[in-house]
């Protein structure tokens, strides 16, 4: 039963996977499409601008340009990967020149990107949606195939003729096929199509050398700042904890020293008073120990720590968890404590009624969404732990948003960089 249910569950995630990608590829032949149309103006615009008559439109075409690699760029990020647009300005100035305009590195990357993307993207795009399409054709062919003409009577998009009831058969076969071949391609059809933009619609890695040095900057000082205060709450938790216990061991087992020869059963009553101790001591020591490394996390890996929070959550929680390998040790450690602070401040704040986690591993960065339906109004500032969460994740590179308003529902989203 548990093998079954583990392959029904993986052929969903298989179809939902394929549907995401052919929904983006569809809508990356849109934007292929807009930029099909964009080239031969682009290129009568040169033409013009050559006998000194086109300037004028130098401008506006750039601007149109740079929409649609904004519209990629934006198709881009719902897929997972981030990329940021090089412009500070949306727009270029009034000051530009078409020299200057043609000498800038980024506009260059850009014009290459949108003649691949109006050949290569489209013709992928349209590739995805036509798979999907000549499967559910073929399935159903031995239903229809008789009531068209012979001119309609084929299957593999018009490549084999099916004109008798023999070959008619053969139909849900070929769809059965096609259908598998769906399933498995077109998460990698939206990846081939996606991979233009990736390259090229980021930032120059020249230009954008600078910008990093100082992003890493900022970032190796907020993991210093992290790590200092990660020290300073395990020993406060060390200090106020474990160790004021152990001295009030120290200090019963005295008492039952002196009280062994006057009166045994006081002593024995002291000496079960330190056990006690003992075991409240061990079971904070053990607290803390998983709050540096949680051991769940490095036997069940990241899908089970996550569902072992959610099942201690006060309230009930749907956890999905779509990451095929395992993370960096640090990166999953980081993404435990920004579920298990969310949880906490759902259970303690919220006034929620449910919670739903989410964690999907894609484009080289680790997702993880956490949401609750709740009053909002969750705040970093107030001391709710967001700010914790906000630090251990800017240490690793990674970015949180807080979408919280008054009222709900209340979503946080992180996402770190990962190695695998």
């Amino acid at each position: 039963m548990g093998s079954a249910n583990t392959v029904s569950a993986d052929e969903r995630r298989m179809l939902r996977e394929a549907l995401r990608a052919t929904f983006y590829n569809a809508y990356g032949a849109a934007i292929g499409l807009l930029a099909l149309y964009t080239v031969p103006v682009l290129l009568i615009a040169a033409l013009l601008c050559a006998v000194r008559i086109g300037r004028p439109t130098a401008r506006p075409l750039l601007r149109w340009v740079r929409r649609l690699s904004e519209f990629e760029r934006g198709r881009l990020r719902r897929i997972g990967y981030q990329i940021e647009s090089p412009y500070h300005d949306p727009d270029p100035g009034p000051e530009w020149t078409l020299r200057s305009l043609a000498a800038d590195p980024d506009v260059r990357r850009e014009l290459s990107w949108l003649f691949l993307h109006a050949t290569w993207g489209l013709i992928l795009g349209l590739v995805a949606l036509q798979i999907p399409v000549t499967a559910v054709h073929d399935a159903t062919y031995p239903l229809w195939w008789y009531a068209v003409g012979p001119a309609e009577q084929r299957l593999l998009n018009g490549v084999v003729e099916a004109r008798t009831w023999g070959t008619a058969v053969i139909g849900p076969v070929v769809g059965a096929a096609v259908f598998a071949l769906w399933l498995i391609g077109a998460p990698k059809l939206l990846d081939l199509q996606a991979r233009p933009g990736r390259n090229l619609l980021g930032p120059d890695p020249d230009t954008d050398l600078s910008e990093r040095v100082a992003r890493l900057t900022a970032t190796r000082a907020a993991a210093l700042d992290a790590h200092a205060v990660e020290l300073r709450r395990i020993e406060r938790a060390l200090h106020d904890g474990a160790q004021n216990r152990i001295v009030g061991v120290a200090v019963l087992v005295g008492a039952a020293r002196r009280e062994v020869h006057r009166d045994p059963g006081r002593a024995d009553e002291i000496l079960a008073r330190a056990q006690d101790a003992v075991e409240q001591s061990l079971a904070e020591l053990r607290a803390v120990v998983r709050s540096i490394l949680p051991p769940v996390l490095e036997n069940r890996g990241l899908e089970g720590a996550l569902s072992a929070l959610a099942s201690d959550c006060a309230v009930p929680c749907e956890v999905t968890v779509e990451v095929p390998a395992r993370c960096p040790a640090s990166v999953e450690t980081t993404a435990y404590f920004a579920v298990a602070e969310s949880l906490t401040n759902v259970a303690k704040h919220s006034g929620a009624s449910r919670a739903e986690i989410e964690v999907r591993l894609h484009g080289g960065r680790l997702h993880v969404r956490v949401t609750d339906d709740g009053r909002g109004g969750a705040d970093p500032a107030g001391g709710s732990g967001l700010a914790g969460i906000a630090r251990r994740v800017e240490a690793h590179d990674g970015d949180v948003a807080i979408d919280s308003p008054v009222g709900g529902p209340t979503e946080i989203r992180v996402e770190l960089p990962c190695g695998s």
